[in-house]
């Protein structure tokens, strides 16, 4: 199972949100770059991604599963776009903010720090691992 992060301005769709929209979950529309778009074509069912609060907040608050794999985003008028479908799983216990990943030098090749634009990105076994561990508190 491979793992992500979704990152989300709290004010147009946050965690809680999310959690709202209950098993039926929500799709992740709107994104418009390559990257983020071969990210979204890589995901399977199943997968299981960080919830991020962008610009506010600054922090990932929980875990969300994908529970339909990548279909064409009707938003984009060009047709290259796609998008999943997402449900909460569950909030971290405690959120684990940048300032702490950027802090600890095990996270300096984490996607959330070279490629800090980046709203879907991979995350290792290895940092999901770690930030896991970190929520525990």
């Amino acid at each position: 199972m491979a793992h992500w992060l979704y990152k989300s301005e709290p004010f147009k769709w946050s965690w809680e949100m999310q959690v709202k929209a209950g098993a039926k979950g929500t799709h992740w529309d709107g994104v418009r770059n390559h990257s983020a778009k071969l990210n979204l074509l890589a995901m399977k069912l199943g997968d299981q991604g960080f919830f991020y609060h962008s610009n506010e907040g600054k922090e990932i608050v929980g875990i969300v599963e994908v529970i339909r794999e990548a279909y064409p985003d009707p938003s984009d008028p060009t047709g290259k776009f796609v998008m999943v479908d997402l449900k909460a799983v569950k909030p971290l216990k405690h959120p684990v903010s940048l300032a702490t990943i950027k802090g600890d030098p095990r996270f300096a090749e984490m996607a959330l720090i070279k490629f800090s634009r980046l709203s879907v990105q991979p995350v290792t076994d290895a940092e999901w691992d770690m930030v896991l561990a970190l929520a525990q508190g």
